[in-house]
């Protein structure tokens, strides 16, 4: 399904409400640590700043996590503010080191594919028009010819190993039986080259990512200081986290990812809908453009009206459309209206409806194959006389008609399509696929 990226980038704007784009930032929520926050403020309010954040590419996809960090750096481009997007081509190759274990290292082949892969995903996010356009860059432009001898002669003697060694990730690994490798303890000196580059070569003063990476976001800012004598900004998001203090962004102990082929855009939508009562206001705020206003009345509606869920079909339509376009989004809403309320299965396209039912019974037949049948292969019922059962007593029935008499084929009601929805009650169903 295409996705219009420029009819999605044109209808957002930030909150006029705010004086500054920092009081809306602060607002949301998305402002953890920085720098120097005052001169933060100050400089977003009265320069255009040329700023960046980094993607590794130590998957085929972005997820939730990064989506934060897009969507903070579309924030910043409202504001008149120049962001580059910038794809590891060089930091995948090493893996920026985790507090537990060695990563193992892909291949150049891989990483070159998901350099591609995310450079894609970025560039859905950000406009690349006006005067504060944005640009795509990937470090390995500037690292593929460094030799090894340059790099410890004109990078490394800035960098101290007491500091290092202080680094929260650094310094779990080195108290773990298993240590820490030479590659991995070296990363931390490859992101902050890509601050110093992208300072020298595009003038760039502010550098954002989770305020997991901070120890690495300093690590730019004082190899800037120390090779230009400049002071430069970096600024970290928070970690979002569930109100019951489990990590956001995974369901089922998944990752959610933005490519559709990860997680489909039903699976992405029903993701969002399901977010509890006590975090969605603050899901709003971080990954929605919807003003104050707006999201103080939904606040209100949570509080008073719960049960209408009003906030959450709102959140999961916002950012199901944001990441995969408003038609996915509807084809979502209609999908889940089929399966869970009153509505029309004919206005479910096949390929939403199988990713809707994914995971749920299947049975497979052809034109002649009976309600009664298809109830007990799917399990839904335990043998034929229960079928027979649930169809006298009205508890059965196909794409949502009530079936009324015994004999009837699955086809008779299934249409044109290939596909059929099967169901026991108001909450059991199946998945009928015909011949």
């Amino acid at each position: 399904m295409t996705i219009n990226t420029s009819a999605i980038l044109a209808a957002q704007s930030n909150d006029p409400s705010f004086e500054s784009i920092y009081d809306e930032l602060e607002w949301r929520g998305l402002l953890s640590v920085s720098t120097d926050p005052e001169a933060l403020r100050k400089a977003l309010t009265e320069e255009q700043l040329t700023y960046y954040c980094g993607f590794d590419p130590t998957a085929a996809s972005l997820h939730l996590g990064h989506l934060v960090q897009l969507l903070f750096m579309r924030r910043l481009q409202l504001a008149g503010h120049k962001p580059l997007g910038l794809v590891g081509g060089s930091t995948g190759l090493i893996g920026d080191p985790r507090p537990t274990a060695e990563r193992t290292l892909n291949s150049r082949e891989t990483v070159a594919e998901w350099v591609d892969a995310l450079r894609s995903q970025i560039e859905r996010f950000l406009s690349f028009e006006g005067d504060n356009a944005a640009r795509m860059v990937n470090n390995l432009d500037w690292m593929a010819d460094v030799s090894a001898l340059d790099f410890l002669r004109e990078i490394g003697k800035y960098f101290r190993v007491g500091a290092m060694i202080k680094k929260d990730a650094v310094a779990a690994r080195l108290a773990s039986d298993e240590g820490i490798s030479y590659t991995e303890f070296s990363y931390q000196i490859l992101q902050a080259i890509d601050y110093l580059e992208l300072h020298l070569q595009y003038g760039c003063t502010l550098q954002s990512g989770g305020q997991d990476q901070w120890g690495n976001l300093v690590g730019g800012v004082d190899l800037v200081r120390r090779v230009t004598g400049n002071s430069v900004h970096a600024v970290g998001t928070p970690l979002i986290t569930n109100s019951d203090g489990t990590k956001f962004g995974k369901s089922e102990g998944n990752a959610i990812w933005i490519d559709a082929a990860l997680c489909s855009p039903y699976a992405f939508y029903q993701f969002w809908l399901n977010q509890a009562d006590a975090d969605v206001v603050d899901r709003l705020k971080v990954f929605t453009f919807l003003t104050r206003a707006e999201i103080e009345d939904y606040a209100r509606q949570v509080a008073e009206e719960p049960f209408k869920r009003a906030a959450q079909k709102r959140l999961a339509f916002e950012v199901t459309a944001l990441v995969h376009g408003e038609a996915a989004a509807q084809h979502a809403v209609d999908a889940s209206a089929a399966l869970f309320g009153s509505g029309n299965y004919d206005a479910v396209p096949e390929d939403v409806l199988a990713e809707a039912l994914s995971g749920l019974p299947e049975v497979r037949g052809d034109g002649e194959l009976t309600v009664e049948d298809a109830l007990v292969q799917s399990g839904l019922v335990k043998s034929l006389s229960e079928a027979r059962r649930a169809i006298a007593q009205g508890g059965a029935s196909v794409n949502g008609v009530k079936i009324t008499a015994e004999g009837e084929t699955v086809a008779a009601y299934a249409g044109d399509r290939k596909l059929a929805v099967l169901g026991r009650g108001k909450k059991q169903k199946a998945a009928v696929y015909l011949d």
